[in-house]
C-alpha cells in the first residue's frame, strides 16, 4: 500500500525505515515475554498486476524487507531479547503467487502453509514429534553426554599418537636390524604387535566414531524422520526376499546335534531380521503379525534358558570370570548408550530381560546344594533335586505374576530402581517381564530333558539320522506340524490384544517346541544350516540395540531418512550401514570383553571395584543433573 500510494517513491522508502526504527525497541519488550516474529511482505506476479499496480515491483518489496532485516536485526543485537524474521511466508508466497487471480493476492494454499508453519514453530519443541524435524530445538548436551565426548576425543587422540610412536618404533628396529646384518631382505608383510593399551584405545576410538554417528541420527535433528505406514506387502514381500537368501546360503554342519551351535545362530539370525521387518514396516498394527512376533522374542528368551542352564549343567563353572564375561557382553553397549543418548537402561527393555534371567538361571543352580550333571551321574536322586529347585523357581515365577504389588516393591528399592525404572515407575518392566515369564523356565526344563536323554543315549544324533526310531519320530513330526499350525491359527484369529497377550506366557512355548522338533527330527534337516541367517544371527544382539537410533529413528518410533526423497534407495543404504555399524560393535565388545575382564580373579575384582566406582559417578552426575533441572 505503501508503494502504491506513493508511487514508489524513495521518501517513503525513508519514512518507512524512520517508522521501523521507532516501533523497533516496543516489538523487543513483547520479544521478552513472547516470540515475536516480523513477516516479510510478500512478492508480487509483475506480469497479471492491473495498470493501476504496475508501481508495485519485487524490487521495491525487497528494498522494504531489506530495511525492516536490518534495523530488526541491528536492534536485536543490543538487546537480550530478538524480534525473529518469519522469512518462510516469502518462500512460500514465490512458489504459490503464480496461481494468484490479480497477481497480488495470495491463494488461500499459501495461507494455510504459514499458518501450519507457525503452529509447528508454537507445538513441536512441546510435543517432539517424531517426523517433526521442523522447528524443534536441538536437546542440550547433559554433564555426562560432555563427559562421555570428552572420553572418547581424549581416546582418539590418544590412540593416534600411541599408534603413530610404536609404529616409527618397529620401522626404526627393523632399520637396524637390516643394517647390521648387512643383507637384503624382502619386505614383510607383518604388522607390529598391537599392545593392549593400543588396543582399547583403539577399540574405543572406534567406538567414539561410532557413537558420533548414533547422536548425530538421533539426537542432533540433522537428518529427517519419517512416520512408518504398514501395508502387508511392506512386511511380507521382505521376508520373501531374506528366506529366499537364506535357503540359497546352506551348509552342512559341523555337528548335529540337537540345538547346535550353527542352528542356533540361523535361529537368531532369521527371528531377528523378520523383527526388524516388523519394525521397520510398522507390523504391530495388524495383531496376527503381532502375536507371531510375540513367539520370535519368546523363542530369544528361550534360548538364554536352553543356553545358560546347559552350560552351568554340563561345565558346572559358576566362577565369578563367566559372570562378568556374559554380563558384560548383554550389557556393554546399552550402557554406553544410556550415557550417550541420555536414555535409562529400561528403555532398552530386551537387555535387562535377558540379564536378569541369566542372574535368576545363575542364582537356581549356583545356590546350594548345586547340582551339576557330572554329581547327577553318581546318583539319580540329584535329579531330583534339581527338578525341586525348578520348581520352586515355576512357584516365585507364579507369585510375582499375580502380585504386581510385591513385584514393584522389589524392583523399587534403590539401585534397582534406578535400572528398572522408565517414566518414573516399573509398570514397563512388569509387563516385560510378565508377558514372557514362562518362557526361560521352558527352556531350563528342556535342556534338562534333552541332556537326560542324550546321557542315557535314547535319541539318535547321527549325521542323517531321525531323532527317535521311524515311528516315534513320525508320529511326533506329525503332532509338532499340527502344534505349529494350530497355534498360528489360534494367533490369527485374535481379536483383542489384551486377552491375546494373557495366554501368550502359556501357550507361546508350544510353537517354540513345535518348530524344535521339526528343525531337528529328520537327520538331513538336523545335518544341514543357513550360513546366511547364522552370519546375522551372530550379531543379533547388536542388531537389536542398533535399530533404535540409526535405523528406526525418534527412538524406534519412526524411520530414519538419509536421503530424502528416495525411499528405496535410503532403506538399503541405512541399512548396509547399519549392519556394519552392529558387525564392528560386535567386533569391539568382543575385544574389550578379553582385555576388561581377566580370567584372574583377584585382578578382576580390582576392575569390578573400578566398575563399581565407575557407575557410582554416573549416580553422582545424573542426580546433579536432576537437581539442576529442578
Amino acid at each position: 500500500w505503501s508503494i502504491k500510494i506513493h508511487n514508489g517513491s524513495n521518501e517513503a522508502l525513508a519514512q518507512y525505515k524512520i517508522n521501523i526504527t521507532s516501533i523497533a525497541p516496543l516489538l523487543e519488550k513483547l520479544a521478552i515475554s513472547s516470540d515475536v516474529y516480523w513477516v516479510l511482505q510478500d512478492p508480487v506476479y509483475e506480469d497479471m498486476l492491473s495498470e493501476s499496480r504496475k508501481m508495485i515491483t519485487n524490487e521495491k518489496i525487497d528494498a522494504y524487507n531489506e530495511v525492516a532485516v536490518r534495523i530488526l536485526n541491528s536492534s536485536s543485537r543490543n538487546s537480550k531479547a530478538k524480534v525473529k524474521v518469519f522469512s518462510v511466508s516469502k518462500l512460500i508466497a514465490q512458489e504459490t503467487i503464480m496461481k494468484s487471480a490479480d497477481g497480488l493476492h495470495l491463494p488461500e494454499s499459501s495461507r494455510d502453509t504459514n499458518a501450519m508453519i507457525l503452529m509447528n514453530v508454537y507445538c513441536n519443541k512441546i510435543m517432539k514429534p517424531i517426523d517433526g524435524s521442523c522447528c524443534q530445538p536441538q536437546p542440550p548436551l547433559t554433564l555426562i553426554q560432555k563427559l562421555a565426548f570428552c572420553f572418547f576425543t581424549l581416546s582418539i587422540i590418544g590412540y593416534f599418537i600411541i599408534s603413530l610412536i610404536h609404529r616409527n618404533n618397529y620401522r626404526k628396529n627393523k632399520s637396524c636390524t637390516d643394517l647390521e646384518s648387512g643383507e637384503e631382505k624382502k619386505p614383510s608383510i607383518s604388522t607390529p604387535n598391537i599392545s593392549t593399551l593400543e588396543m582399547l584405545l583403539q577399540c574405543f576410538c572406534k567406538l567414539g566414531l561410532i557413537m558420533t554417528y548414533f547422536y548425530l541420527c538421533d539426537r542432533a535433528n540433522l537428518f529427517m524422520k519419517e512416520n512408518k505406514f504398514y501395508t502387508h506387502s511392506s512386511f511380507f514381500i521382505p521376508i520373501v526376499y531374506i528366506l529366499v537368501l537364506g535357503v540359497f546360503y546352506t551348509e552342512n554342519t559341523k555337528e548335529t546335534k540337537v540345538l547346535n551351535r550353527e542352528q542356533t545362530d540361523e535361529w537368531k539370525g532369521w527371528m531377528q531380521l523378520v523383527i526388524l521387518i516388523y519394525h521397520i514396516s510398522g507390523a504391530s498394527t495388524f495383531l496376527p503379525v503381532y502375536m507371531h512376533i510375540r513367539v520370535l522374542v519368546a523363542a530369544y528368551l528361550f534360548q538364554t534358558g536352553y543356553g545358560h542352564f546347559s552350560y552351568f549343567w554340563i561345565k558346572g563353572d559358576f566362577g565369578i570370570y563367566r559372570v562378568c564375561q556374559v554380563l558384560f557382553r548383554l550389557n556393554f553397549l546399552v550402557v554406553v548408550l544410556c550415557i550417550v543418548m541420555d536414555r535409562p537402561y529400561q528403555f532398552y527393555y530386551f537387555v535387562p530381560l535377558v540379564t536378569v534371567w541369566f542372574m535368576i538361571i545363575y542364582a537356581t543352580l549356583a545356590v546350594w546344594p548345586q547340582i551339576v550333571q557330572k554329581k547327577a551321574n553318581g546318583n539319580c536322586l540329584w535329579h531330583f533335586g534339581l527338578l525341586l529347585k525348578l520348581i520352586c523357581l515355576l512357584t516365585c515365577i507364579y507369585f510375582l505374576s499375580y502380585s504386581q504389588g510385591a513385584f514393584e516393591k522389589i524392583f523399587s528399592f534403590w539401585p534397582l530402581s534406578k535400572c528398572f525404572e522408565l517414566n518414573g515407575n516399573v509398570y514397563e518392566w512388569w509387563f516385560r517381564w510378565k508377558l514372557d515369564r514362562y518362557v526361560v523356565f521352558h527352556g531350563m526344563l528342556f535342556a534338562f530333558i534333552y541332556l537326560a536323554l542324550q546321557k542315557r543315549q535314547m535319541i539318535s544324533e547321527g549325521k542323517g539320522d531321525p531323532l527317535f526310531s521311524n515311528r516315534v519320530s513320525n508320529v511326533l513330526l506329525f503332532i509338532s506340524i499340527v502344534s505349529f499350525l494350530t497355534y498360528s491359527i489360534w494367533a490369527s484369529s485374535c481379536k483383542n490384544k489384551t486377552e491375546c497377550n494373557e495366554l501368550h506366557p502359556s501357550v507361546s512355548v508350544v510353537q517354540i517346541l513345535a518348530f524344535i522338533l521339526i528343525r531337528n527330527i529328520p537327520g538331513y534337516v538336523r545335518s544341514v544350516y543357513s550360513s546366511f541367517f547364522a552370519w546375522f544371527g551372530k550379531i543379533s544382539l547388536e542388531l537389536f540395540i542398533c535399530q533404535y537410533h540409526i535405523w528406526l529413528a525418534a527412538d524406534t518410533k519412526g524411520i530414519l531418512v538419509l536421503i530424502p526423497g528416495y525411499p528405496m534407495f535410503n532403506v538399503l543404504v541405512s541399512t548396509f550401514i547399519f549392519v556394519c555399524v552392529a558387525h564392528e560393535i560386535s567386533q569391539i565388545t568382543n575385544d574389550l570383553a578379553q582385555i576388561v575382564v581377566p580370567k584372574d580373579n583377584s585382578t578382576l575384582l580390582k576392575r569390578l571395584l573400578c566398575i563399581a566406582g565407575f557407575f557410582s559417578g554416573l549416580h553422582f552426575f545424573s542426580a546433579m543433573q536432576d537437581q539442576s533441572r529442578h
